[in-house]
């Protein structure tokens, strides 16, 4: 066992602590793991308001990267040395879907068995069972994929979530291709990678909406062909009249992507898709938000796809190692999603800054942990 240090949420909607934590040897299908960064992402805030749980203390963090420092018996996967970006997807091999070949929809997949405790023993649960906020962390070895070792830590690390969410939802999910056109409903870190995803694979035109100026900026940097904002007009008007410009007879986007997760633009991303048009969610609502209310003859009239996207439908040991490739060849431009670098005791004011940065006129794609 070791003692390191880590942020630890105690209770719902308190301020989050630095404090000792536990981390056991690793066993059977385990691996610990030198935590280098940890991008601090509104699911730990959700962790931390109780908004996904109450099985509280939290140890937050789980958008890392860092090397394998030590791994349980029976794993081959990995070894100490290998540099590794964490994940939330550890498939099982053995459940419905992974039997049928959809490994991205693993039913079961692993966390690590044993549990990291605070100093006096009081078991901590791990925020989407990695906790990396943390020096070091104990996972499930499958956890660990292996990224070339030559990638800016702090950059490849968002790969563990909101990245990979937001070029998934547009790849994997959306099936965005050349020759489609794509609006991505809220520019936030996960709509700015839908964004940079669809211009990945050439979709044209690429739509960005939000009513955020700097934050319809980074969507032009990463590839958005036309900005929206939402505040000023129509959105599902305005995504209409651009891919009609471009496309005779079309009547919205052939991919909209709803990365706020509200009923508000979850309705404006149904009404601007065009006929047999997919409407692919990735934003997370809250447990009381509720479908609109639309008239079914809609649902059915306008045909196409309603899909959820779940960590961007992502294989992490397919998909990781592909993107990393491309941005170590200039192809994909991860750098841009991290803010800033912090330290491990600035989560709470980075929690902050996520919070109020649109009142204060911030822009925040990621505040990243370096520790």
């Amino acid at each position: 066992m070791q003692q390191v240090k880590a942020v630890v949420a105690r209770e719902r909607g308190r301020p989050v602590e630095v404090v000792t934590i536990n981390v056991p040897d690793p066993g059977p299908g385990e691996a610990v793991v030198k935590v280098q960064t940890c991008g601090v992402c509104h699911t730990d805030l959700h962790y931390r308001e109780g908004g996904i749980n109450d099985d509280f203390p939290f140890l937050l963090g789980h958008e890392a990267a860092g090397v394998v420092e030590a791994v349980g018996p029976d794993v081959t996967g990995v070894a100490p040395g290998d540099f590794v970006v964490l994940n939330w997807r550890a498939v099982c091999g053995e459940c419905r879907a992974c039997k049928r070949g959809d490994l991205h929809y693993c039913f079961n997949t692993h966390n690590a068995t044993q549990r990291m405790t605070l100093e006096d023993g009081t078991e901590l649960s791990p925020a989407l069972g990695i906790g990396a906020f943390a020096e070091k962390t104990l996972v499930a070895a499958g956890q660990c994929t292996k990224v070339d070792a030559s990638a800016r830590p702090a950059a490849v690390g968002l790969l563990g979530c909101g990245v990979m969410a937001g070029i998934g939802a547009a790849i994997n999910t959306g099936a965005v291709t050349r020759g489609k056109s794509v609006a991505v409903i809220g520019c936030g870190g996960v709509g700015v990678a839908a964004v940079a995803g669809s211009a990945l694979v050439g979709a044209s035109p690429i739509i960005a909406v939000d009513i955020d100026a700097k934050k319809l900026q980074t969507a032009k940097k990463m590839g958005a062909t036309h900005t929206v904002d939402s505040s000023l007009v129509d959105p599902v008007e305005e995504i209409k009249r651009i891919c009609g410009d471009y496309y005779t007879g079309a009547d919205g986007a052939d991919v909209v992507i709803e990365a706020v997760g509200r009923p508000e633009t979850w309705k404006q991303a149904f009404y601007a898709r065009d006929l047999a048009g997919t409407l692919v969610m990735v934003g997370v609502p809250t447990p009381d938000m509720k479908v609109p209310d639309l008239p079914l003859i809609d649902v059915f009239g306008r045909g196409g796809a309603l899909k959820s996207s779940w960590y961007g439908d992502c294989l992490p040991t397919r998909d990781f190692p592909m993107l990393v490739d491309l941005y170590l060849q200039g192809r994909l431009d991860l750098d841009t999603f991290v803010s800033e670098e912090i330290g491990i005791g600035d989560v709470e004011a980075a929690f902050e800054k996520m919070h109020h940065a649109p009142e204060n006129g911030q822009s925040v794609l990621r505040s990243v942990v370096v520790l």
